[in-house]
């Protein structure tokens, strides 16, 4: 089954090549009268991004490690501002224990590098007939870290890896464990960035609500989706539309889908406001009064969020919370464990620059509840075959406890809040 995000980049190809109505498009272009809700932004700052490499050196010298390998992705960004993508051309950030980063990239892409570096760093470039690793073993050379710890991050491709390990032999590679423990508690200006994300995507949620009529495809109602989102503000992530035995399986069905009266429509959307996400799901029956067994597992799954939120107090283990969850569900006849019918995906995951981020609210997982995490809650029952109900909404822990970013609905007949 291929990824969410996969799925959602076939269905905007499909728009993009015409498969959207007249009507659809009408109704996508109305969107053009919505205003930006992020007028008001702070971006990411200087100062920010002075104390997190701060905070990381005081972390590496306390852990034995000397220096600190990241590849572009968000931890990139997140340290240094440079916005790239990856190819099989070489460009990193080394980030010493003390002293100033280097940024290492070829020489034709140094000026589109610069664009976007928001640090204070040095630059060396290599040539293509060159190895993109000797600037980097000159650079720790001279700091006499040639026989260091480097630190490497935990997304680095393996080539990268190698490189490194060929031009610096007596070095020791290790794990870097620093960047997840900084990027996993985010500050209040992240917190913001986050909380903005989460009412662009919930005001979207309400202008694309009442225009879902029947027959309308999943491309359908996610166009109106991405029209809205893109008027107020945000950057779409992900639209996931999910109907009637569709929702059954989380991730979706490559079966042709329409929006029929009575049957549920499962949404799941999110999108980026300054490099910080959102991810917000909600349920709901098409043109019809919900039955009884629609009713009762949406009931259900309303009960669980609110068990999972009461679940998460600061300094318990993160895997709790989702054995809180898992045992209400087992008392109501659902798996038991991930089986089926019942809860067959962890109850949430860590969320901010990336959708999916370490830790997960998931059975097992011992790491503590800190003030700065944030995680999607969302504990949906899938029957299959039958329907799936899914409510997420994103929350932040506090020194007083857990926050939302969205306030989940209370009702089935009042699905957004």
């Amino acid at each position: 089954m291929p990824d969410r995000r996969t799925l959602l980049r076939h269905a905007a190809a499909g728009i993009a090549m015409g498969a959207v109505s007249p009507r659809l498009f009408a109704q996508e272009r109305s969107a053009e009268a919505l205003g930006a809700l992020t007028g008001d932004i702070v971006p990411i700052g200087g100062s920010e991004r002075a104390d997190r490499l701060a905070r990381a050196q005081r972390m590496m010298q306390a852990a034995g490690i000397d220096a600190l390998l990241v590849e572009p992705g968000a931890s990139l960004i997140y340290y240094t501002g440079v916005r790239w993508h990856r190819s099989e051309r070489l460009t990193a950030a080394m980030i010493p224990a003390s002293g100033t980063p280097l940024i290492v990239c070829p020489f034709f892409e140094k000026p589109s590098i610069d664009e976007s570096l928001a640090i204070p760093a040095e630059v060396r470039v290599w040539q293509e007939d060159e190895s993109p690793y000797a600037p980097i073993a000159d650079f720790l050379t001279a700091k006499g870290l040639a026989k260091g710890r480097i630190g490497i991050e935990e997304t680095v491709r393996y080539f990268a890896v190698d490189g490194l390990k060929a031009a610096l032999p007596t070095a020791t590679l290790v794990r870097d464990w620093v960047t997840r423990a900084i990027r996993m508690r985010k500050t209040a200006a992240e917190i913001a960035l986050m909380q903005k994300a989460a009412d662009v995507t919930m005001a979207t949620y309400r202008w694309t609500y009442p225009q879902v009529k029947a027959g309308m495809t999943p491309a359908d109602i996610g166009a109106l989706m991405s029209a809205a989102t893109t008027q107020l503000g945000g950057k779409v992530e992900f639209n996931l539309v999910l109907l009637g035995e569709a929702a059954a399986y989380p991730h979706g069905s490559g079966k042709p889908q329409t929006v029929r009266v009575g049957e549920v429509v499962l949404m799941d959307c999110g999108c980026t406001v300054e490099d910080y996400q959102s991810d917000i799901s909600r349920t709901w029956v098409h043109g019809a009064p919900p039955t009884a067994q629609q009713r009762k597992v949406w009931d259900d799954v309303s009960r669980g969020q609110k068990i999972a939120i009461e679940a998460a107090r600061l300094s318990v283990p993160a895997g709790s919370v989702d054995d809180a969850v898992r045992s209400y569900y087992e008392r109501l006849g659902y798996g038991p464990r991930y089986a089926l019918p019942g809860l067959s995906h962890r109850t949430g995951h860590g969320i901010g620059m990336e959708g999916h981020e370490p830790v997960n609210l998931v059975h097992g997982e011992t790491t503590k509840l800190d003030v700065g995490m944030c995680f999607s809650n969302e504990p949906g029952l899938y029957l299959p075959g039958v329907m799936g109900i899914r409510m997420e909404d994103c929350f932040h822990m506090t020194a007083k406890g857990p926050q939302w970013f969205s306030t989940p609905p209370t009702s089935i007949d009042q699905p957004i809040a």
